[in-house]
């Protein structure tokens, strides 16, 4: 199977800095792969590089199977870009919007109503089609910008940080609108944010100071990091030796530390759990 996405011994240099140094992953076709790392560890310059917006100083990167320095035209077509900061028109309505893109896009004349249509209800902006998109939440113009990115049909999409700024609710509101675009779409995402990976992405790519430091999954990551163990603190009120009876009766504790508060007798107790690999 042709990976989705191929990045080969990849570098990028800036007069006398290093963005990327030498780094090599692959992306196969119905993932959502997460690509996470903190602010400045070459994240963007990576999305510029795979969309053909940047040259790279060395190596190679195939979008389903075509170089991107090769066929740059032909990859645009079958990518949706959506940047860390979407440039949108206040001034036009969001069905105006989606009707001028698909246009540029070259979506043909007797596809282009359907074509909007289905772009605006994958992304719930049936209810402010007729609105401008100066007056919309920061959370309905990153779904403007999602649904651009869908209007060309695209096989693969790039997504830079794509709930940065948002709030709470909208952040909820668009991982559950990338989650169910990833059933028909593979999804290379942009994130610092590790909660968002592990809700998400299918596989993590870690990068860090421009170098791959990990490629797995979410769940073997984790295990990777805490060693199969984690801790949990609870707090309860009660007699301190029935509470830890109690306690360590439970499936998957390993261990027990106990701290009993004075004169209120309530019981902290950090429970260590195991988790175990299936056969």
């Amino acid at each position: 199977m042709t990976p989705a996405i191929a990045v080969q011994h990849l570098t990028k240099r800036y007069d006398n800095a290093t963005a990327l140094s030498d780094i090599s992953f692959e992306v196969q076709p119905g993932e959502i792969m997460g690509f996470l790392g903190p602010n400045g560890a070459g994240k963007t310059t990576t999305l510029r590089i795979l969309t053909g917006l940047l040259s790279p100083t060395r190596g190679s990167v195939r979008i389903d199977g075509l170089d991107v320095a090769e066929h740059s035209l032909e990859v645009r077509r079958r990518i949706g870009y959506l940047p860390e900061h979407v440039a949108l028109y206040p001034e036009l309505r969001v069905e105006e919007y989606l009707r001028y893109r698909a246009k540029i896009k070259g979506v043909p004349p007797g596809a282009l109503r359907a074509r909007v249509s289905t772009a605006a209800e994958r992304c719930a902006l049936t209810d402010v089609h007729r609105k401008l998109i100066g007056r919309l939440s920061r959370g309905y113009r990153q779904r403007v910008g999602l649904a651009d990115c869908l209007l060309g049909e695209p096989k693969i999409l790039i997504l830079d940080e794509p709930t940065i700024g948002l709030d709470p609710h909208q952040i909820r509101q668009t991982r559950q609108l990338i989650t169910d675009l990833g059933r028909t779409t593979t999804i290379f995402l942009s994130t610092h944010i590790l909660p968002e990976v592990e809700m998400i992405c299918h596989k993590v790519t870690i990068i860090d100071q421009g170098r791959i430091a990990a490629v797995d999954t979410p769940e073997n990551l984790r295990r990777r990091l805490t060693g199969g163990a984690q801790s949990v603190h609870v707090e309860l009120a009660g007699e301190p030796r029935v509470v830890e009876q109690a306690l360590a009766q439970l499936k998957g504790v390993a261990g027990l530390t106990t701290q009993v508060r004075v004169p209120l007798e309530d019981v902290f107790i950090r429970l260590t759990t195991q988790e175990r690999e299936s056969a």
